[in-house]
C-alpha cells in the first residue's frame, strides 16, 4: 500500500503596507517688501528677454548711492563681487524655506556673510558695477534656486512692463496722506528747504511718520507750520502732510 505523500503549504508572508504620507507643505514666501526705506517711489522695469527673466530692474533720478534694504528678515547668505562682468558686486539672503533674495550692481556691500539682517536693514548701496550701463538695483526673489515672479508687500508686480511702486519696508508709526494738489513733494535731508533733497513722495502718497523736528516755516495745503516730519531717512513739510492734527503727532527726534 502506498503512503499517500505529504503536502507542505506554503505560507507567504504578506508584504508590509506603506502608508502614503502627505508631502510636507511648500513653506509660505515671507512677506517681502521692497528693498528700500519706506515711502520711497522707485519704478520697476520687467522684460521677458532679462536673465533671468523674472528679476526687476528698479530705478529712481539720482539714485546712485541710495541706500538698499532687506526685503525680509534673513541671513546673509553671499557677498560677492565678480568684477566688471555680471551681477558686480551683488548680495543673497537666504530667507528660510528655500526662499532667498538677490541685490546685484551694488556700489557697496555693508554685511558680512553669517550676519543675521532685519527687514528693511541697509545691507548695501545702488550702483552700477558688474555688467550695467547705468544706476539701478538689479533685484531677484527666488525659491530652491529658481527666480519667481516677484511679489511686494503682497501684490505681484507687473510683468511684461514698467510701474512706479512704493516701499513699505519697516514703516512704523503714524501715517499721514501728501496733499500738493499735483507736484510730488521733496523728502529733504533735514528739516529746512535749504537741506538737500534725497527723495520724493507723489501726491496722494502715504508716509510713515517716526518722529518731528522743527526748522523751516512752510505754508501748504494745510496752513503754516515749521514742522517737519521724518519719514524714512529724511524729512518732509507737515504743512503737505494731513495726519488729522495741526500738532505733532510723533515724539521729537
Amino acid at each position: 500500500m502506498r503512503t499517500p505523500a505529504r503536502t507542505t503549504a506554503v505560507v507567504l508572508a504578506a508584504a508590509p503596507v506603506l502608508a502614503l504620507l502627505p508631502a510636507a507643505p511648500a513653506m509660505a514666501a515671507p512677506a517681502f517688501q521692497m528693498p528700500f526705506p519706506c515711502g520711497q517711489v522707485w519704478s520697476g522695469q520687467t522684460r521677458s528677454n532679462h536673465s533671468p527673466a523674472n528679476a526687476v530692474d528698479l530705478n529712481r533720478s539720482g539714485d546712485d548711492g541710495d541706500a538698499v534694504t532687506a526685503s525680509a528678515a534673513g541671513t546673509v547668505a553671499r557677498v560677492e563681487n565678480t568684477g566688471s562682468t555680471s551681477y558686480g558686486l551683488w548680495i543673497e539672503l537666504d530667507h528660510g524655506g528655500g526662499w532667498r533674495t538677490r541685490y546685484a550692481h551694488l556700489s557697496g556691500e555693508f554685511v558680512t556673510v553669517g550676519q543675521s539682517v532685519t527687514a528693511g536693514q541697509q545691507i548695501g548701496t545702488v550702483g552700477t558695477t558688474g555688467g550695467s550701463t547705468g544706476p539701478h538695483l538689479h533685484y531677484e526673489q527666488r525659491l530652491n534656486g529658481v527666480d519667481q515672479k516677484i511679489r511686494f508687500n503682497g501684490s505681484q508686480i507687473l510683468y511684461w512692463g514698467t510701474a512706479n511702486y512704493t516701499s513699505r519696508n519697516a514703516c512704523i508709526g503714524p501715517a499721514g496722506t501728501v496733499n500738493t494738489a499735483g507736484a510730488p513733494l521733496t523728502v529733504r535731508s533735514g528739516p529746512g528747504t535749504d537741506t538737500s533733497a534725497i527723495g520724493s513722495v507723489p501726491d496722494g502718497g502715504t508716509v510713515f511718520l517716526t518722529c518731528y523736528r522743527r526748522g523751516t516755516t512752510v505754508t501748504g495745503t494745510y496752513g503754516t507750520s515749521n514742522i517737519w516730519n521724518k519719514v524714512g531717512a529724511g524729512y518732509v513739510a507737515d504743512a503737505y502732510v494731513y495726519t488729522g492734527s495741526d500738532n505733532p503727532v510723533v515724539p521729537a527726534c
